[in-house]
């Protein structure tokens, strides 16, 4: 997946949040506390940056190529 530049804060949590999870479910340990408190925060940080996008960003997020085309939609109808 092709991340923009400001939502490489939002992929390392996420990042983070997955190595957590893993961590958890392999060691079988309950880490619902730190998993809790890593799910508000990547919460609070794509609110953030998702409510203060520079008009640029805006045009950056509807250009970006996963972003699904016409077509996409046509061959669903």
């Amino acid at each position: 997946m092709q991340l923009l530049e400001f939502e490489k804060p939002i992929a390392e949590l996420e990042r983070e949040l997955e190595k957590l999870l893993a961590k958890s479910s392999s060691q079988n340990i309950d880490m619902s506390g730190e998993i809790g408190m890593l799910e508000a925060k990547l919460a609070e940080t794509r609110a953030r940056i998702y409510e203060n996008l520079t008009p640029w960003q805006r045009v950056q997020i509807a250009r970006h190529t996963n972003r699904p085309f016409m077509l996409d939609y046509v061959s669903l109808a």
